[in-house]
């Protein structure tokens, strides 16, 4: 299982784009293969997403499946660094364990 990790600035409302993705991209994430979860954390002028999906094609179809409508409707947000994959070594959520 492969983890899309991904860090953000925005400036506004947290909470308000937290519905707003919550609303408009999960949606779209839940229709794609091998989508598995979709976590969205923020800190003072930050937003941490993270999702989970079967493989790192899965991740990165996923990724393009959502951009047009990121960039239609989340114009407060820009990209810090770059998008990360990483396998999951366990998860309690998703029921992942190393052992």
């Amino acid at each position: 299982m492969v983890a899309r990790i991904v860090n953000y600035s925005y400036t506004g409302d947290g909470q308000e784009l937290g519905r707003r993705a919550e609303a408009g991209i999960l949606p779209i994430l839940k229709a794609q293969p091998g989508f598995k979860s979709y976590s969205v954390a923020f800190s003072d002028d930050k937003v941490f997403s993270s999702s989970a999906w079967e493989s790192r094609a899965d991740a990165e179809s996923g990724s393009a499946a959502v951009a047009s409508w990121v960039a239609e409707n989340m114009t407060e947000v820009s990209l810090i660094g770059s998008v990360e994959y990483a396998e999951i070594a366990f998860s309690t959520a998703l029921g992942v364990s190393a052992a």
